[in-house]
């Protein structure tokens, strides 16, 4: 877990603690859960056209996820040609999943914006659907 990872994931947990928001599963491998977990998980991935694809922060009940893109100054593999299309490929098999990824770099994570926009992104959703049960 990166330096921004954990200071993401102390942000947000504050922020849970007094809204009550569960805690994101880290290193969430995705695509495994398509193909089942076990033994020969990565021929039944490649059989599917997926890889062994993980997000940093997920909350899998909800088809949400986050990814800190760090390395952007630096030159950091998501910020090379290759590292990059290989980025872009997961995100288009997470969403062809129906996941919904959140990306932001370490700007928006050291000022609080990721964490509070994540954070306000899930209770929102959480209380808009929970008044629409009961409107129901």
């Amino acid at each position: 877990m990166s330096a921004l990872e954990e200071m993401f994931a102390t942000q947000l947990l504050a922020l849970g603690r007094k809204s009550g928001l569960a805690a994101p599963e880290r290193e969430y491998r995705f695509a495994a859960q398509v193909v089942g977990p076990g033994k020969g998980l990565r021929n039944r991935l490649a059989a599917a056209s997926l890889k062994d694809w993980r997000f940093d922060f997920a909350w899998p009940g909800r088809q949400f996820a986050v990814e800190i893109e760090g390395g952007a100054w630096i030159n950091g593999r998501h910020n090379r040609g290759a590292g990059f299309e290989a980025d872009l490929e997961k995100y288009h098999h997470a969403m062809r999943l129906g996941w919904d990824v959140y990306r932001c770099g370490a700007q928006l994570v050291k000022s609080g914006e990721a964490a509070l926009l994540v954070h306000d992104l899930l209770t929102v959703k959480s209380t808009s659907a929970e008044r629409e049960r009961v409107e129901a």
